[in-house]
């Protein structure tokens, strides 16, 4: 594998730009700025570096994948982090690949094979995986300049595949570990089975919907009385063909003179026994259940305890072998026929029709999932998943959320064999050969397999997720010890969703401690949610919900869907997520762009030292203050793992505080000009510098362009993070914030009396004893309040933190337009009131709606209660 053992050149700082545009236009500036990153080198990571480790891989998409709006929410927050650790000086390697995913890549280009009218079968094995090497080469993997749009700074020269040699070899390696101690074997169990796709799948790759089907009761046995007969329901009559007995609880006084007994199967020559299981709920149904070893999991278990013959009833392709009047029907058409042979018989006691049930279908087809008696391959988890709860126990890996942990414990704890074995032909092929008289040798990497007539390898392919669980070690060039591997595992963090905890992280934690004599693949387990729609809705195709992230990058840029998703994310909770709020990130990327375009216009420097503070204006000081108070929160919530607080965080200090505050307060001081105008351009740098550095993880481009703009810097992708000073001044801040309350009542008496924002009024303004006189041409210029003339007369006086306003509004405001706003607001105000309380009170919809929206609504509700008690005492004030 290539490694990457050299720092890149430094190029040194750039000249600023010319004048930044009027406005900020993501098209021009994403592409060009992310192929400059990638072509300087700043996201490769050196082994030989003597910086600190931080390591992290991409949870791998698949190669037939496109960019959903999930990837672009798990790329964001894992790209944040890497950004962060990269300014702080850590050597950040943030590991790309693919996963070849067997079923699906097999399935697009054996479509593809349709189209042309032939099959994989036509071509042969060897042909046909040539066929998928080349579709790869040529129409896989669009999902990486998918990935380049979003801005993900991966080390792009380690590129991985997990189909690639370097990763065969780890494969193939710790396959014949696992084999040689034991951990992996060969046996019948119950799997997944896809009629469709012909081979065992996955848990994770088993969709459950709820299918309209039908429960039937039928009676087993023969006698003049009940007590001779037993009923059992089942929504899968067809598998009664297979049944090996009716299981009871031991405990049931109903059937204990059963047990031990035989009795008739209906439809066949058989007679079957009753069993006494522990398994069995006494309090569901009948209390009785039919036991079909060959074709259900727990009555698998059941069988294997009572030693229960297995009779397989169905072929591959879920079609009736057992002899008899069903032999050769498809599953579904036998269930009606059986159905109806036993009502022929007197047999069914009670049919539900339609039945609501879940059922499961193959994710990638979504044929109905047949359960399986299958000759597979294993791991024996035990003692490997001991290993991965012992390290969280002990406390080596720490999960975040904690709540996760019961959950994860849930799985390792109870953890089943896993099935590894796959009917296909794309992907790892088993490395076992069979000999003519029975052998089995698992061959490893450098062995020559066995010749010879009669000496065969084993078809099947390994599970998908079998080379994935290797996926943090074997990028890094295990089994080699590459200086990779020596230098960047265990990786820093897992971050993923909570939903492959199992799938994906739990197997990691077995195969990493296995391998990696001990030593987990990742201190850190960060769990995430899933994006769903505005309303709580998962996303879906079939629901007509889904958003292809890149239409909103296309839309409103790739920083502000970046911005969206961070600041809904809250760790191991769901993030709903609509249109309206990326629109409203791209507004706060406009606000940043011009607000920087107004500090640059108005002279704002980063060159040279800050002024002491007893140079500085309290205004100045309160900012600086703030300033370093959120440097020391952001990194807090970076620290753990809180994106949406530290969103929420960058974002109130940005708008509410840089932008409408001090750079309003400033204005008046850079007109006045003199020491303290030049002050407030340095401040101003400061905090711009320092809140686009803030701002970046999160969101690269429009940040880039304006950090190099304001600094001259090289790029703000390799700029320092910034450190708390340790800064604070609460005396200017509890100032500011009286500036800030007095300026925000009289806005809102102006809007009350219905001034327009821009007009000016007349009015005095009395500071006295409130510390706050500094300020008075300030205040005067954001409340656009003009000196006293002659014939002022004040119609109108506010009392705010200690100061007097006196208004003159005699000749601003036309009464009667002002009366006709005001009804019409009101009518509106009174609306809004009438539907938010039909909603709320709509039993149904209480019933289904999740309970953020049914809070928006309540939260509606009563502003626009207290927006008609405000209007209608405006309208009593009016003359």
């Amino acid at each position: 594998m290539t490694e990457n053992t050299q720092p890149p050149a430094q190029t040194g700082p750039r000249s600023a730009p010319a004048d930044l545009p009027t406005q900020y236009t993501p098209a021009d500036v994403e592409g060009k700025l992310y192929e400059r990153w990638v072509e300087r080198g700043y996201f490769a990571a050196h082994a030989k570096s003597e910086k600190d480790p931080f390591a992290i891989v991409i949870p791998p998409p698949n190669v037939t994948g496109s960019l959903h709006l999930g990837h672009a929410f798990e790329h964001t927050l894992i790209d944040a982090l890497v950004r962060r650790k990269r300014m702080q000086g850590f050597e950040a390697l943030w590991q790309p690949g693919m996963d070849h995913a067997g079923i699906a890549t097999q399935n697009v280009v054996e479509r593809e094979l349709g189209k042309e009218g032939t099959s994989r079968h036509d071509l042969g094995r060897e042909a046909f995986v040539e066929r998928v090497w080349r579709w790869k080469e040529e129409s896989g993997g669009q999902i990486s300049g998918q990935m380049r749009r979003l801005g993900d700074g991966v080390d792009w020269s380690r590129e991985r595949f997990t189909m690639d040699e370097g990763l065969s070899q780890a494969v193939r390696t710790i396959f014949k570990r696992l084999y040689d101690d034991g951990l992996i074997y060969r046996a019948e169990r119950i799997i997944n089975w896809c009629p469709r796709c012909l081979t065992a799948i996955s848990d994770i790759e088993v969709e459950y919907q709820e299918d309209d089907g039908e429960l039937v009761s039928i009676r087993y046995g023969e006698g003049e009385t009940a007590e001779d007969t037993v009923v059992v329901a089942t929504t899968r009559a067809e598998t009664m063909l297979g049944d090996t007995a009716v299981a009871v609880h031991p405990d049931d006084p109903r059937y204990r003179h059963l047990v031990g007994r035989e009795i008739r199967l209906p439809l066949t020559d058989r007679s079957i026994p009753v069993v006494a299981d522990e398994h069995v709920d006494p309090e569901f149904g009948t209390g009785a259940v039919k036991v079909t070893p060959a074709h259900d999991p727990n009555d698998f278990e059941i069988g294997r305890r009572h030693g229960l013959p297995q009779l397989t009833v169905m072929d591959e392709h879920a079609v009736i072998t057992a002899h008899g009047p069903f032999l050769g029907l498809d599953r579904l058409e036998a269930r009606s026929a059986v159905v109806g042979a036993l009502r022929a018989e007197g047999r069914v006691v009670e049919e539900k029709r339609p039945y609501r049930h879940a059922v499961g279908h193959c994710s990638r087809c979504k044929t109905t999932i047949e359960p399986r008696l299958s000759m597979q391959w294993w791991v024996r988890v035990e003692p490997l998943a001991k290993a991965a709860g012992d390290a969280v126990r002990d406390g080596r890996v720490t999960l975040h959320p904690k709540e996760m942990t019961g959950r994860y414990f849930e799985w390792v704890d109870h953890m089943h064999d896993w099935c590894i074995s796959r009917q296909l032909w794309w992907g790892h092929r088993i490395p076992v050969w069979y000999g003519p008289d029975g052998e089995t040798v698992c061959v490893g990497p450098g062995e020559e397999p066995p010749t010879g007539a009669g000496w065969h390898q084993e078809t099947d392919v390994l599970d998908t997720w079998f080379s994935s669980a290797l996926w943090p070690f074997s990028t890094l060039g295990w089994p080699e010890k590459t200086e990779s591997l020596e230098r960047f595992y265990p990786n820093a963090v897992m971050v993923t969703g909570y939903d492959i905890l199992f799938f994906w992280v739990v197997r990691m934690m077995m195969f990493g401690i296995y391998a990696m004599d001990g030593v987990p693949p990742f201190p850190t387990i960060a769990l995430h949610g899933m994006v769903r729609d505005q309303f709580g809705k998962k996303m879906s195709k079939s629901f007509g919900n889904a958003v292809d992230p890149l239409d909103w990058m296309d839309a409103y840029g790739s920083d502000a869907v970046r911005f969206t998703l961070a600041r809904g994310a809250n760790p191991g909770v769901d993030v709903p997520i609509g249109e309206d709020w990326v629109q409203a990130s791209r507004n706060f990327a406009n606000k940043i762009w011009n607000a920087t375009r107004f500090a640059l216009l108005n002279g704002a420097t980063v060159e040279g030292p800050l002024p002491p503070a007893e140079e500085l204006s309290p205004t100045d000081r309160w900012i600086l203050s703030r300033l370093n108070a959120v440097v020391a929160e952001v990194d807090a919530y970076y620290e753990d793992f809180q994106f949406a607080k530290l969103s929420d965080a960058l974002f109130h200090f940005a708008w509410d505080e840089v932008f409408d505050w001090y750079v309003e307060l400033s204005k008046t001081t850079f007109a006045a000009g003199g020491p303290a105008a030049e002050a407030a351009r340095r401040v101003l740098g400061e905090v711009l510098d320092v809140t686009l550095r803030l701002l970046h993880p999160v969101t690269p481009f429009v940040t880039e362009e304006l950090w190099t703009s304001l600094t001259a810097g090289e790029s703000v992708v390799v700029a320092d993070w910034p450190r708390d000073s340790g800064f604070r001044d609460p005396a200017a801040e509890r100032e500011i914030d009286a500036v800030r309350q007095l300026v925000t009542e009289v806005r809102r008496f102006r809007a009350d009396q219905g001034l327009q924002p821009g007009q000016r009024v007349p009015a005095t303004l009395d500071l006295s004893g409130t510390g706050l006189a500094s300020h008075e041409e300030a205040v005067r210029s954001l409340l656009r309040l003009t000196a006293p003339g002659e014939g002022f007369a004040a119609t109108a006086t506010l009392p705010v933190a200690g100061a007097s306003v006196a208004l003159d509004l005699s000749g601003a405001i036309d009464y009667e337009a002002e009366r006709k706003r005001l009804a019409k607001d009101l009518a509106a105000a009174e609306k809004e009131l009438a539907q938010t309380g039909a909603k709320l009170g709509n039993e149904a919809f209480l019933g289904k709606a999740p309970a953020h929206v049914v809070d928006k609504i309540r939260a509606r509700r009563e502003t626009a209660k207290a927006d008609i008690q405000r209007i209608k005492d405006q309208l009593a004030g009016l003359p």
